[in-house]
């Protein structure tokens, strides 16, 4: 008897959670880039409010944040260490600027129908 392949709900749940999850990063990666941060440092933080993330999924979504212009990002010594500080550019701030809007804006309309 083959093994069963339908999702089950756990499965369809944890699927719907990563997508929840990661648009809720970017805008907290966005966020607390206002302040420039080297990669650890920005982990660090993320935590320290409740959001967990891999290295494996950062350091390329700051990548892909950066070659859409929304970072800017400069190596640096720091503790005899070279580190490479991220920030806003000024797209950057515009587009969370937005996105904090449509955020407060679909907040406010789920806590009316949950």
């Amino acid at each position: 008897m083959p093994p069963n392949t339908e999702p089950t709900g756990a499965d369809i749940f944890e699927t719907l959670r990563q997508e929840l999850r990661r648009g809720t990063l970017i805008l907290a990666v966005l966020a607390h880039l206002r302040v420039e941060r080297y990669g650890y440092s920005l982990r660090q933080a993320l935590a320290e409010v409740g959001l967990e993330i891999d290295e494996g999924a950062l350091y390329p979504m700051l990548r892909r944040l950066e070659g859409q212009g929304l970072l800017t990002s400069e190596w640096r010594e720091e503790d005899k260490r070279k580190k490479r500080f991220y920030r806003l550019s000024p797209d950057g701030v515009a587009v969370l600027a937005r996105l904090s809007a449509e955020w407060r804006a679909m907040n406010d309309t789920l806590q009316n129908l949950i």
